[in-house]
């Protein structure tokens, strides 16, 4: 323990006060820096850098892009860029099966873009987002919009001629759309 010596008079030796002196200025500098100056971890970020990953389309559609594309262009790019991973008719290979699939019946369920996502506009916002694997949000908007459409016509939900784009897409009627709760009832 450290004691502090007196004078006569009550006050502490000057030596000794200039030690408590320091300590509290010491003390109440570590305190106030977090306070006065942040770490400076990362760096402050523009809107437009913001809007670069906004990206997000909802069921309804809002927030796709201008664009479009058809099962016959997807055809061409699903086959360069996403059938060494998902097959060459979506069957799946090293990567998730796109196609067919059950998610009612006696086996196991098989969840596939036919089979189980609720809306077409989740597959623009995920293969936009995600997809190719090996490079993420590398394809274009047009691109996006031909491998839904070609993923989608694999999956017998809409036709060789149809186009799809912001308009056409929500309008899709996915297979199991009615089979998922809606938490958000007021929001879609």
């Amino acid at each position: 323990m450290f004691t502090f010596e007196t004078s006569t008079s009550g006050t502490l030796r000057s030596g000794k006060r200039a030690v408590i002196v320091a300590a509290v200025a010491l003390l109440a500098c570590v305190g106030a820096a977090p306070a006065a100056d942040g770490p400076h971890l990362g760096q402050p970020i523009s809107p437009a850098d913001v809007a670069a990953w906004d990206i997000s389309v909802g069921p309804d559609g809002v927030g796709l892009p201008p664009g479009s594309g058809t099962p016959a262009q997807g055809a061409v790019v699903y086959a360069q860029k996403c059938a060494a991973c998902h097959g060459d008719k979506g069957e799946g290979k090293t990567n998730a099966r796109l196609v067919g699939g059950e998610i009612t019946g006696p086996g196991p369920a098989v969840k596939t873009v036919g089979s189980y996502w609720p809306y077409a506009t989740m597959v623009f916002d995920f293969t936009r987002r995600a997809m190719p694997w090996t490079a993420p949000k590398s394809l274009t908007n047009d691109e996006v919009y031909a491998v839904t459409a070609h993923v989608l016509r694999l999956n017998g939900i809409i036709g060789d001629n149809d186009v799809m784009d912001a308009k056409t897409l929500p309008q899709v009627k996915m297979p199991n759309r009615d089979g998922f709760v809606n938490l958000f009832p007021n929001k879609y």
